[in-house]
This record gives structure tokens, C-alpha cells and sequence, in this order.
């Protein structure tokens, strides 16, 4: 009986043995080509065949698949392998040939390629099975034994940003830089490095600094690079040049011809920061270039910038494996005028504030400065020893652009406030009876009154309030026409709404939490309360009154058509354009004096108090906006910190007179 058992157990074995499947060279390098478009390089490191394993420790293999894929940026990896109908048979050492193909998207492009693979049977501890013979022509097919991948970047030349009339705004410029020649300053070394010094304003110890790098050290007959200056500091030069030991070669960098009269404007660039390294790899910069960080330079960066050329070869050889040109970025002409930059900045005169210029039929923008200022080329060059911490400790904020930050309007909103009346059905000619100086709606303002700038007749008619800037007939104009209508009326001039401007813009708004219909809403109709507008914005609501009742929206590049709103009739237009042209022509007029000869111009001044919770009094800011109304081609406004609106009216019509032609 038991020999009878062993016998059927037996043949059932025998039976299992001759019904097993055979070893599969296909199934098994399916199963790899599985894992590798998965990218598990450690599950594919055990399909590899002993002889590999005996090449190539795991931690290598994983390690360089990751790292090259990695370093090239693979995305979009497809390996595939077509099963034969059939298995193929092995031949005499028990290997199989299969044919893959390999494609991807790195940052030098597209990489595809046609391979074969071959497998060779392997025992196991209980069974056969097919293992890859792998070798680096997988990872990429012109890699051999031996051989590594290198990567090399081509960076874009920038494209330049040109005024309306071609002139330099940011370009690819020469400058000059000064080095020294370490084995020929050797002698007197201490002596000359302090002339150097003070030349040059650089401490010894950041010289020094220099001269101890490593390939400075390793080969002293060489030219080091110390300070590069712009090509107009010519006795700096000179100076520099007759040092013993001294150099100046040409260097191309970017430079800002217009300096801290556009610094706002162009921005500047600089190397890439650490942190900024993913952000740009993705878009395709190499670790060793240059950003825009404000300004036009970092608002069209995308177009400045170009594309960055990529080559991935097999290092210390000709061969490629796949590469795209650089393609350089695109020059920009804006329409600012350089002319005008320059000298609203000069006006300025490096008191803290702002100045916008825009064509007030086109839109074109014609400047937009700010002060105090800083030097964009100095980003460039460096800064002079303690320059950039002194401007960074300066209360004024010389880095922080002014015009598109949002402030009291101040009297500058009452042609606003007007047109809103006005559009509700406001007579122009009716007469406001104001008598004194103070005034209060009712006794739930308690000891609150809105007061008037100075004595004026008791009989105010709309333009009699704007010659005399009256706060009193303007503060009763927002009252009737209630919070809801004002509102509305402000949100036509897109106070309070967003919008979209060609420098990025800080919104304006009307109030915090409503106007409500007391004194919040009387103190906005003249240009108090909690209204914020940049002077940007500001410059853009006048060019209704110049457009007869079209506002136009900002343009800053050329060529744009003008896109315009219109926000009240003609008629209502032309009502506060002769109002505000009598309060520049009037002598009772606000922007009266000082009289400019040969212009003329319309305008509103505005002087915002900002006064802290409790307090009598506070900061004034001065404003003025106005356009000329004989050619209607230049529209300015101007704003400055802890001024009148008398200090800067002045300014501002310097700047007409000096454009007429």
C-alpha cells in the first residue's frame, strides 16, 4: 500500500514538473520596462543579471539614473518594448535579444532612441529566469562604460527697453573695469591697496577678498576684477589707471542710462538667489543668470529674458545628445518720454514723493518717478562702501516706488465729486449758501465741523467752489447725493474696483466699511476720510475732463490703441475743465501762483492731512494735477510728503513751460 503511494506521488510529480511554465525572456524584461517607466530604479536593479550586479553597486545604478534624469530634467518618459507573437529562443549561451525604445522631454529638447536588450537566463535558488545584461547606452544610447553626461547652458542676450523716441533705458552697455595684476603690486602691496581703497571707495579687506581666491592664488600673473564703473566716470578712471598694478579692460553688463531719475521705473536685475532656483528651473534658467526684480525688468521678464540654450553631450567628447539653441530675449519700446522722466525728477529735488506723467488723450504714459531714489546701476557695479545700508535705513524708503502706492487724494477728488453731482443732476449755476468758515450737518457730528481753507463769499456756486477749493460746498455735494450714489459714482472713475494697470497698481479704495451717510461721506466729497488713490490712478480720472467724458486707461507700451470709458457726457466734462482752468488762471485760484508765462494749463491742488486717531493736527501732503489745455499732450500729477500743495504747484507748471515747444 505505501509503495503504491509513493508511486502515484511520484508521477504527480513528474506531472507538475513537465506541465511548469518555461522561464519568459519577454515577460521578464516587460516587467522592467515597467518599472523603469515608473522610475523604480531600485526594483529594476534586481532584474538586473549577476555580471551587471558584479559592474555596478545598487546605491550607483539608483544614484545615476536619478541623477542624470534629475540634472537633465526628464519628464514624459516612455519606454517601449513590442512582445514578439512568439517567444523568442535563446541561443547558444542562453540569451535573448529584445528590441525597446526610449523617449523623453529633458531641458535640451526631445531625446528618443531605438535600443536592444539582452537577457540572459539565470538560475536561482529554485527556478530560471531571465535577467538584463544592462550598460549606460540604456540610460542614453551614445553613453558608454566609462563615460558621464555633461550639461552645458547657452544664456540669451537680454533685450533692451527703449523711451518712446529710442532712447537707453535698460541696455547691454560697455563699462569700464578696474582690477590689478597681484605679482605686480607684490613690492608695495599695504600702499598701494590703500590708494586702491580710496579710489575706488572699497575697503582693503574687500580687495583682499578677492585676492585670496584660490585661482587668484594659483596663478598671480592674472587680471582680478575689483570694481567695474560706468564709462562717463572718466577721472575716476584716470585716477584708478595710474596705480601701479592697475588694469582697465571692457566688460558689457546692464546699465541704466537715466540712472535714479527712472530707478522705479526700469528696476534693475541681479543674480539668481537660492530660493529662486526652482521657481526659474522650470521655466528653463540655468542656476548662473539674471532676473529682473522690479520694474519694467521684472514686469516684461518673460520677453526680456529670451530662452536659455541647453546642450546635454557625453563629456570630453563631440557627441550629442540633444541640444536647443538660445534664443535672445525681445527689445521693448515703451512709451515713456526720458525727457520728461528727467525732469519731474529733477522738480523733485529728492524730497520723498511722486510725479506721473500720462498723454491725457492717449493714455500713453510719459514718466512715473519717484524719490527719494537709488541708483539701478549700482545693482550692476556694487554699491559704494555703507551706500546700500544707508538707503535701506533711510525713513523715506528710496527702493519702494511711490507712484502706484495708494494715498489721500486730498482737494485733487472734488472735479471728481463735481462730475459725480453734476451727472446727478447738479445745476452748475445754483447758488450755495456758506456762511463762516465752519460748518456741521447736524448735532450728531457733536462738536465736528468741516472746515473751509479760507473766507470766501457766502454765495458758492460749483465753480466758485472749485477756484476756492471749497471743502464746505463739496462736503454737502457728497451728503446729497447720499453714500450709495457716491459710491457708484466714484466706482465709474474705478476707485474701488480693480483695475488693470500696465505698472502693477496698488487698488484704490473708497472707504473701509462703508461711507455710511455722515461724516465719512462729507469728508470723502472733499478728498478726506479713508479714500486712498494712487497717483497713477489719480492722473488717469483726470483725462476724463480732457477726453469730453472718456477716461482713458494707462498704456506703457507702444503701439497700444487707447482704450476708453466713458464716465460722464461731453457737456459734463467740459463744465469742470473750465472750472479747474480758473483755478489755474484765476488770481482768487488755488494753483494761481506762481504764474508761468506761456502755458496753459487746468489742475486741481490738493493738501491731505493725515492726521493719527486724537490728534489736532498731522503730516500734510501737497498734490497738484493738471493738463494742458491748448495742445492736451501732457498730463501731470504730482504728490509730496509732508508739503503743501503751494510748494509743488510751481513744479509742476516748471515742467509745461519747459516742454513747449
Amino acid at each position: 500500500m505505501k509503495l503504491k503511494s509513493f508511486i502515484v506521488m511520484g508521477f504527480f510529480v513528474l506531472l507538475l514538473a513537465s506541465c511548469s511554465t518555461p522561464p519568459s525572456a519577454v515577460d521578464s524584461f516587460d516587467t522592467y520596462v515597467k518599472d523603469w517607466n515608473k522610475q523604480e530604479f531600485s526594483s529594476m536593479y534586481t532584474r538586473l543579471s549577476s555580471e551587471t550586479q558584479k559592474s555596478i553597486t545598487k546605491e550607483e545604478f539608483v544614484e545615476r539614473y536619478k541623477s542624470i534624469y534629475g540634472d537633465v530634467e526628464v519628464q514624459e518618459l516612455k519606454v517601449t518594448f513590442k512582445k514578439p507573437e512568439e517567444e523568442p529562443e535563446p541561443n547558444d549561451e542562453g540569451e535573448v535579444t529584445l528590441p525597446f525604445a526610449v523617449s523623453m522631454k529633458t531641458l535640451a529638447g526631445e531625446v528618443a532612441f531605438e535600443n536592444k536588450a539582452t537577457l540572459v537566463l539565470t538560475e536561482e535558488e529554485d527556478s530560471e529566469t531571465y535577467k538584463v545584461n544592462w550598460n549606460p547606452s540604456f540610460i542614453f544610447k551614445e553613453l558608454e562604460d566609462g563615460e558621464e553626461v555633461a550639461i552645458t547652458s547657452a544664456v540669451p542676450t537680454r533685450g533692451e527697453i527703449t523711451d518712446r523716441n529710442g532712447l537707453e533705458l535698460a541696455v547691454n552697455g560697455t563699462v569700464k573695469q578696474i582690477g590689478v595684476v597681484p605679482e605686480k603690486i607684490e613690492a608695495d602691496k599695504d600702499a598701494i591697496l590703500s590708494q586702491l581703497s580710496n579710489t575706488l571707495k572699497i575697503s582693503v579687506e574687500d580687495i583682499e577678498k578677492e585676492l585670496s581666491q584660490g585661482w587668484v592664488q594659483s596663478n598671480p600673473a592674472q587680471f582680478v576684477p575689483i570694481k567695474s564703473v560706468m564709462k562717463t566716470e572718466e577721472e575716476l578712471i584716470t585716477d584708478a589707471s595710474q596705480i601701479t598694478g592697475v588694469l582697465v579692460s571692457d566688460k558689457t553688463e546692464r546699465i541704466y542710462p537715466l540712472g535714479e531719475s527712472a530707478a522705479h521705473l526700469t528696476g534693475y536685475i541681479r543674480n539668481l538667489q537660492k530660493e529662486d532656483l526652482e521657481d526659474y528651473a522650470e521655466k528653463g534658467y540655468s542656476r548662473y543668470e539674471k532676473i529682473g526684480v522690479a520694474g519694467l525688468e521684472e514686469i516684461h521678464e518673460d520677453k526680456l529674458h529670451g530662452e536659455t540654450g541647453w546642450t546635454i553631450q557625453v563629456k570630453g567628447t563631440e557627441k550629442v545628445i540633444a541640444s536647443t539653441p538660445k534664443v535672445d530675449g525681445e527689445n521693448i519700446q515703451v512709451t515713456i518720454d526720458s525727457t520728461v522722466q528727467a525732469m519731474l525728477y529733477e522738480e523733485l529735488a529728492g524730497k520723498a514723493g511722486t510725479a506721473v506723467a500720462i498723454h491725457p488723450t492717449t493714455g500713453e504714459t510719459l514718466a512715473l518717478t519717484s524719490s527719494p531714489s537709488y541708483n539701478p546701476n549700482d545693482f550692476t557695479l556694487g554699491f559704494d562702501e555703507g551706500e546700500y545700508d544707508a538707503l535701506t535705513a533711510n525713513k523715506d524708503q528710496p527702493f519702494s516706488a511711490k507712484f502706484n502706492k495708494t494715498y489721500s487724494p486730498g482737494s485733487t477728488i472734488k472735479p471728481l465729486t463735481a462730475a459725480i453731482a453734476l451727472k446727478d443732476g447738479l445745476d452748475p449755476n445754483a447758488v450755495e449758501e456758506i456762511d463762516g468758515l465752519k460748518w456741521g450737518a447736524d448735532s450728531s457730528w457733536g462738536d465736528y465741523q468741516v472746515t473751509r481753507v479760507k473766507p470766501a463769499d457766502p454765495e458758492v456756486t460749483l465753480e466758485d467752489a472749485l477756484i476756492h477749493s471749497d471743502n464746505i460746498y463739496f462736503a454737502r455735494k457728497a451728503l446729497n447725493l447720499g453714500d450709495e450714489k457716491f459710491q457708484k459714482g466714484l466706482e465709474s472713475f474705478l476707485i474701488g474696483k480693480e483695475t488693470d494697470f500696465p505698472f502693477p497698481t496698488v487698488k484704490s479704495s473708497v472707504s473701509n466699511d462703508g461711507l455710511g451717510n455722515g461724516i465719512l461721506l462729507a469728508d470723502s466729497g472733499y478728498g478726506q476720510g479713508e479714500l486712498q488713490i494712487s497717483p497713477y490712478h489719480l492722473a488717469m480720472t483726470y483725462t476724463t475732463f480732457a477726453n469730453e467724458g472718456k477716461m482713458v486707461k494707462p498704456s506703457l507700451l507702444m503701439d497700444q490703441e487707447p482704450e476708453k470709458v466713458e464716465v460722464v457726457s461731453r457737456e459734463i466734462a467740459t463744465t469742470v475743465e473750465e472750472g479747474i482752468s480758473k483755478v489755474v488762471s484765476s488770481p482768487e485760484g488755488t494753483a494761481h501762483d506762481p504764474v508761468v508765462e506761456g502755458i496753459s494749463i487746468a489742475g486741481k491742488t490738493g493738501t491731505a492731512e493725515l492726521k493719527g486717531a486724537g490728534e489736532e493736527t498731522g503730516q500734510e501732503n501737497g498734490l497738484f494735477v493738471a493738463y494742458n489745455t491748448d495742445r492736451k499732450d501732457l498730463l501731470i500729477a504730482m504728490m509730496v510728503e509732508d508739503a503743501s500743495s503751494h510748494d509743488i504747484t510751481g513744479k509742476v507748471k516748471n515742467v509745461f513751460k519747459r516742454m513747449q515747444p
